[in-house]
């Protein structure tokens, strides 16, 4: 050990409750009996903390000379979710897709009536990647993937925080479809990966990973949830009220589960299905009651989207909302993409759903208010 007689053995480690981990400034090393030593000089104070997400059964000890606890009870989720990250990574470049990189700054986002843009100078920090990386698909990039800190204002809750990590792909020749079994595959890859396997715990619910997953048109889960058309709910502006009330609280329980084909108002940036133009080509996924990625069909009609656009800010407006400038560089770019399909997935919610944490304070490094 090199510490003589300042050296104090940690024996039965066992004996401590579980839910807590060891750290300390020295290396934990094996005596030949077998014990665990810990060495240090001198000997400081310790004091326990509480159990943080991902950390199994370890025990925590924490020098008491340590200002910030709250980050040194993160390291464990922290260090998971730097495995998360790297396996997605991956499962990506395995399947043949590239590793963009787009501007975080951008002159406007796309008008969207419910998501508002942080200001940065005269410009804003993107709400996403998705503009710049529908241009490189209209470029001849047909397999794209990037993983970027994204900006909403006002958005700020136990799931919810202003600046997050999100995960975009985005891939020529596909649709919706494909598009589902692709974020069932990743999500399975990325669960085996760091070992969790096929069986998860959020929530006090069990999810399994197995496919098939759960798929339920929205206009069904409008029935079975709500007792409501979901035509009824658009006309008299309930849609979102039982959405968040009667519906999301219920999917995803058991099995990941795919909501899709939401109506036309609620296209955003998603074509129309040609067999039904009352509805889009949209879906998104739900685990254990909580939204994790919002996929489509895109569309790539210049005319159609700018249509929507106007319909967006004029929403705004009468929310009393500004309104963005239309990204005219990408209309004018739009027309020559390839039919693709794409989606945003979040990283924080899926290590929270992955490390079963309660909170995403829990899963980031800094929350806003600890800066």
């Amino acid at each position: 050990m090199g510490y003589g007689k300042d050296a104090r053995f940690v024996k039965g480690l066992s004996r401590w409750s579980q839910g807590l981990y060891i750290f300390s400034p020295r290396p934990l090393t094996q005596t030949e009996t077998g014990f665990v030593a810990l060495a240090f000089r001198p000997f400081p104070s310790f004091v326990p903390i509480p159990r943080s997400p991902g950390m199994g059964d370890e025990t925590v000890i924490i020098n008491s000379s340590i200002k910030n606890w709250s980050l040194v009870r993160r390291k464990t989720a922290l260090r998971q979710r730097a495995k998360i990250l790297q396996a997605i990574r991956d499962c990506f470049v395995g399947q043949g897709f590239w590793e963009v990189e787009t501007p975080h700054r951008i002159p406007a986002p796309a008008p969207e009536s419910y998501i508002d843009a942080v200001p940065s100078g005269s410009w804003f920090l993107h709400p996403s990647p998705e503009l710049c990386m529908k241009r490189m698909l209209a470029a001849g990039y047909e397999k794209i993937f990037q993983i970027c800190r994204c900006w909403r204002e006002g958005e700020r809750g136990s799931q919810h925080i202003p600046e997050f990590t999100l995960l975009e792909w985005y891939h020529s020749g596909v649709d919706y479809s494909t598009l589902m079994e692709e974020c069932a595959v990743l999500i399975q890859t990325v669960a085996t990966r760091v070992g969790l396997g096929e069986r998860i715990i959020f929530c006090d619910q069990p999810i399994d990973l197995t496919t098939p997953w759960e798929k339920i048109p929205l206009r069904k889960a409008f029935l079975e949830y709500a007792k409501t058309p979901m035509e009824e709910a658009l006309k008299d502006g309930s849609f979102d009220e039982l959405m968040v009330r009667d519906i999301e609280p219920r999917l995803g329980k058991k099995k990941p589960t795919f909501v899709f084909d939401y109506p036309a108002e609620r296209g955003a940036l998603a074509r129309l299905k040609i067999e039904d133009r009352t509805l889009a080509e949209r879906f998104e996924l739900y685990m254990g009651g909580l939204e994790l990625a919002n996929g489509f069909s895109e569309l790539a009609d210049p005319e159609e989207q700018r249509r929507r656009f106007d319909r967006e800010n004029e929403n705004r407006r009468a929310m009393g909302k500004p309104v963005y400038v239309i990204p005219e560089r990408f209309l004018e770019e739009l027309g020559e993409m390839p039919p693709s399909a794409g989606i945003a997935l979040g990283i924080d919610r899926l290590v929270m759903i992955f490390l079963d944490a309660r909170s995403i304070d829990e899963v980031v490094a800094f929350t806003p208010e600890e800066l």
